[in-house]
């Protein structure tokens, strides 16, 4: 075949302290028009096709990794490392702390919580809409400005006056206001024994429709998907979040299967920005970011593959963190695409992120692969 060969040395020896990114140059003139249906036309040619790959391949040394570079190391086909070494001036949460626990030593790592500008005596017409944050919820309802019984009836008249509107938007594919008023319940009376579980206690999330949250089938946002999957129990990160007293509004609508980055589904209706109804969401998670975005919840469970989390998260005006593979389980989740899907959180506010986060991931490294295969 020609070509100079090239062996790498094995991964042991590789001094990573002394070893430099050199970017290479590539080969990719940028074509349009003309110039470029003609290309297209040549790559598909039977004879010249051919050669003009190998060229290209060529110059942008696809050859020489692909067929002329001697790897000594074993394949790595799912990327599963250990936790990192600790890094200076940054705190390590144990790996082996409950997660209630580690949720506490994350609330160290914040400034201390200021309630001022954030609850005042005013009217609700003179105050500006704000994100209220899972700090401000935890503040309110350990000082008795409110409880979670009475903020869940606001949740409820919120969900159905967005559902009425026109065009009505069904952020919702599964909600059930009785078994949301009975979680709220069971968290007031939490915090006037004194005794809530943690700071999620009483917060109210949204589980993407690709996520197992019982006693809610999981469709995915198809018609039929319960029909032969029937969901038993909750995913191993709702679980988690469920022992920390969060409360779940319900089952967040998505684009059909994940496929898609508009979020726009002929089976429930389509998720529309709040900030603007004539707009998309973005996808797949459209339902989880217009909630965390409308107010109606502090964070949402979601899914992101090639975007899902951070495409409607960025276009809802809030934040969406893609987590590290490996580092949240995907037991108990429809939607899995290889090494490339992970469930990650989408909140109000950075520091939300980070509490929602700390929260959800894994406590010991080991694979995690689901067996349902979905693009976004």
């Amino acid at each position: 075949m020609g070509g100079k060969v090239k062996a790498m040395a094995p991964v042991e020896e590789v001094d990573v302290a002394a070893a430099r990114y050199e970017p290479l140059v590539l080969r990719a003139p940028r074509l349009t028009g003309f110039s470029l249906r003609a290309f297209v036309w040549l790559l598909e040619s039977p004879l010249l096709g051919p050669l003009v790959t190998s060229v290209l391949k060529k110059q942008n040394n696809m050859t020489q990794m692909l067929q002329h570079t001697v790897i000594p190391d074993r394949p790595m086909f799912f990327p599963e490392f250990p936790p990192q070494e600790p890094e200076k001036g940054v705190v390590i949460l144990g790996e082996d702390r409950e997660p209630v626990e580690r949720v506490e030593e994350a609330l160290q790592c914040l400034t201390p919580y200021d309630p001022s500008g954030r609850f005042t005596s005013s009217s609700d017409e003179k105050n500006p809409f704000l994100y209220w944050k899972i700090r401000d919820f935890a503040h309110a309802y350990r000082s008795g400005i409110t409880t979670p019984s009475a903020v869940v009836e606001h949740v409820i008249a919120g969900v159905e006056e967005w559902n009425n509107k026109k065009p009505p938007m069904p952020m919702l594919i599964y909600f059930d206001a009785d078994d949301l008023r009975k979680q709220a319940d069971a968290s007031t009376k939490r915090f006037a024994q004194g005794s809530p579980i943690s700071v999620l206690d009483g917060i109210f999330f949204a589980i993407k429709d690709d996520i197992d949250c019982f006693p809610y089938p999981s469709k995915s946002a198809t018609t039929f998907f319960d029909k032969i999957r029937p969901v038993e129990k909750d995913a191993v990160l709702v679980a988690r979040l469920r022992k920390c007293g969060v409360i779940f509004i319900g089952k967040a609508n998505m684009h059909e299967l994940g496929i898609g980055v508009t979020g726009n589904n002929p089976n429930y209706g389509t998720v529309r920005n709040p900030h603007s109804i004539d707009r998309y969401t973005g996808a797949s998670s459209s339902g989880p970011a217009a909630l965390v975005s409308s107010g109606l919840c502090s964070a949402a469970i979601g899914t992101d593959a090639g975007g899902s989390v951070r495409i409607p998260s960025s276009l809802c005006g809030i934040v969406g963190l893609k987590t590290t593979f490996g580092r949240t389980d995907m037991t108990g989740m429809l939607c899995n695409a290889g090494t490339a899907a992970v469930a990650s959180p989408l909140t109000a506010s950075v520091e939300d992120s980070m509490l929602v986060y700390c929260r959800c991931v894994f406590l010991t490294w080991c694979p995690l692969r689901t067996t349902i295969s979905c693009n976004q």
